[in-house]
């Protein structure tokens, strides 16, 4: 009997072996991929590619965690007992198990003692979660699908049970995350029906290919430099059993006065030559099979490998903001939806009840630079203002809005608690208290525009004996007295009128700022009087310095850098070898001073 072909829509050429049965490529098929819990137990603690692939998405997705939007008590609370049940460590745990074995669940404990019922939400009260346990596909497996397309859990499992025993757990009762999902559940078999695979199962043979690599060119270094030397006869002679063990020894002694003084002692007829192993390629090699598992992890190699961006003007950003867009998805399509009964169950135990309003927001991973939150802040801040001049909205609620604006930015947080506590002494101060002297109706009094003049805007070093002392250390003979230290915010040649300027947002309610330790610190020379400052990052400071500029003053330089002048006299030191200071910086309040405009 022939064989009948049936082709369609599809490209043959008999020549060049083109859509036929010669054709190597016809011969490729996808195989089942079979990983045992023993081999991926395996890959996780003696392979540093699989350990990193599996924990890097689970621990970004949790490391920033979430905000609770609720009244600042209720909030206390609610994160009081995120604390006391370690939530943010069992997902942690329970998402890491999740991608290495295919699936995982947090048990939301109660005290009850049959599982296997529905968990009531309604019926948890304050405490009444008492503990969260997280357990693996390999101590819980699914009893069977559920087969009805009107309930909500359709194609997932009814109920779940302990190996080893008779117990059943309702799903209402599991935190369920999946490590990467079946296509059909349908198909799934053994341990892994109702759950999903490991991450590691479609990425394995990536990683193995790269971490065979790394060894081959591990070896390769044994070889780096071979020494040939070629001795007339030797085959011939290696008979005589004598002259084997003369052999060896005269080549014993000469490699000796090779490693004491660099000469090799030869016979006329023998021929040396070193041959050195090439590792120029390499390196290129060993980048493109880990970025090959970089891809198939879903991963930039900047975070996988923790190196920096290669390539002119590259900053690795674009990859980095596409991952944390990847993880932000992570967090509100499975991980948010997974914790939604625990977290209903959670609000009750922290305040007995379920407010309405109460919700979350996942943190961002991406941290803005200094520059970048003054650049929001100035921002936000001339919105506010060209909506108010507007008269579009009515105070109270632009008031309000601005708040609520002003504290998503963070561009003053904490400033909702502070209005709820000064708001109505404020709001006092602004309608006019009628027992002040010179008031008659409790009326304002509407004052003309201040005369303009220049401005110097200056805060005080209030640790500066803290600063000297590291000064001293480092080796500056002479410095600037205590009481002299400060930092310049404006220096203003050009008059303005000081009362638009405003108050500065950015400080404390005392006036007084902290510059945090760490960051960006520099100790350079400035300007032609010798002087040495330390420079460092401020972007209270930064956009309280365009926020004056804004106002009408001027500026001699092309930009501004917050700095404190340390010295006028260096003398030779030397201010490669200064270790900058690191610690924290604490400023005084804003003082406001003329000064000479021909100065």
């Amino acid at each position: 009997m022939g064989v009948i072909h049936y082709m369609a829509d599809k490209l043959v050429n008999l020549v060049a072996n083109l859509g036929t049965e010669r054709d190597k490529a016809s011969g490729s098929a996808y195989a089942p991929v079979l990983l045992t819990d023993e081999q991926l137990i395996n890959a996780y603690r003696g392979a540093w590619l699989p350990r990193k692939i599996v924990d890097i998405p689970a621990m970004d997705a949790c490391r920033k965690w979430r905000a609770w939007q609720a009244d600042a008590e209720q909030i206390g609370l609610i994160e009081a007992e995120e604390k006391r049940l370690c939530v943010k460590a069992r997902i942690l745990e329970a998402l890491t198990k999740a991608r290495l074995f295919g699936g995982a669940a947090v048990f939301i404990g109660t005290g009850e003692t049959d599982p296997s019922r529905p968990l009531a939400v309604e019926r948890i009260g304050a405490g009444g979660i008492r503990y969260l346990t997280v357990m693996t596909r390999r101590q819980l497996s699914a009893t069977e699908l559920e087969q009805d397309p009107q309930s909500p859990r359709y194609g997932r499992p009814r109920a779940y049970r302990m190996h080893g025993s008779a117990v059943e757990i309702h799903p209402s009762r599991l935190v369920e995350f999946v490590g990467a999902p079946f296509p059909d559940h349908e198909q799934a078999c053994g341990a892994g029906f109702g759950w999903g695979d490991s991450v590691l199962t479609a990425i394995m043979e990536a990683v193995k290919h790269a971490d065979a690599t790394v060894a081959n060119v591990a070896s390769l270094v044994f070889e780096a430099k071979v020494d040939v030397i070629r001795v007339p006869y030797l085959m011939q002679n290696l008979q005589d059993k004598a002259y084997e063990k003369l052999l060896l020894e005269r080549f014993r002694l000469a490699s000796i006065a090779k490693g004491i003084n660099g000469t090799l002692l030869l016979d006329k007829d023998e021929e040396y030559e070193s041959k050195t192993a090439n590792f120029s390629t390499l390196p290129d090699i060993l980048d493109r099979f880990l970025q090959v598992v970089a891809g198939a992890a879903d991963i930039p190699v900047t975070r996988l490998l923790g190196q920096a961006p290669a390539g002119m003007s590259a900053t690795g950003e674009s990859d980095t903001r596409n991952y944390y867009d990847r993880i932000q998805s992570l967090q509100e399509l499975e991980i948010a939806p997974a914790m939604a009964m625990l977290d209903e169950c959670l609000i009750r135990s922290a305040l007995g009840g379920r407010p309405e309003p109460i919700h979350y927001v996942w943190h961002s991973l991406w941290q803005s630079t200094a520059t970048e939150r003054a650049t929001i802040g100035k921002t936000t801040a001339d919105t506010i203002k060209t909506l108010k001049d507007s008269k579009l909205f009515p105070d109270d609620a632009l008031s309000e809005a601005a708040v609520t604006l002003l504290v998503e930015n963070s561009v003053v947080p904490g400033l909702d608690a502070a209005i709820e506590k000064y708001g109505s002494a404020l709001s006092e101060v602004e309608q006019g208290d009628p027992t002040d002297q010179g008031s008659t109706s409790g009326a304002t009094t509407n004052i003309g525009d201040a005369a303009p003049r220049p401005l110097y805007v200056q805060r005080k070093v209030l640790n500066g004996d803290e600063i000297l002392a590291w000064a001293k250390a480092q080796g500056f003979e002479k410095t600037v007295q205590a009481d002299e230290l400060h930092v310049t915010i404006a220096y203003s040649r050009q008059a303005l009128d000081w009362m638009k300027v405003g108050n500065d947002w950015g400080g404390k309610q005392d006036g007084t700022l902290t510059v945090a330790p760490g960051g960006a610190r520099l100790v350079e020379p400035l300007g032609d009087e010798g002087a040495v400052v330390l420079l460092f990052n401020s972007s209270e400071l930064s956009w309280r310095h365009v926020q004056i500029i804004e106002a009408g003053a001027s500026w001699d330089f092309e930009e501004y850098q917050p700095h404190i002048t340390i010295t006028y006299e260096p003398r030779s030191i030397d201010l490669s070898r200064v270790d900058p200071y690191r610690g924290r910086i604490e400023l005084g309040p804003e003082i406001f001073e003329d000064l000479d405009p021909a100065k």
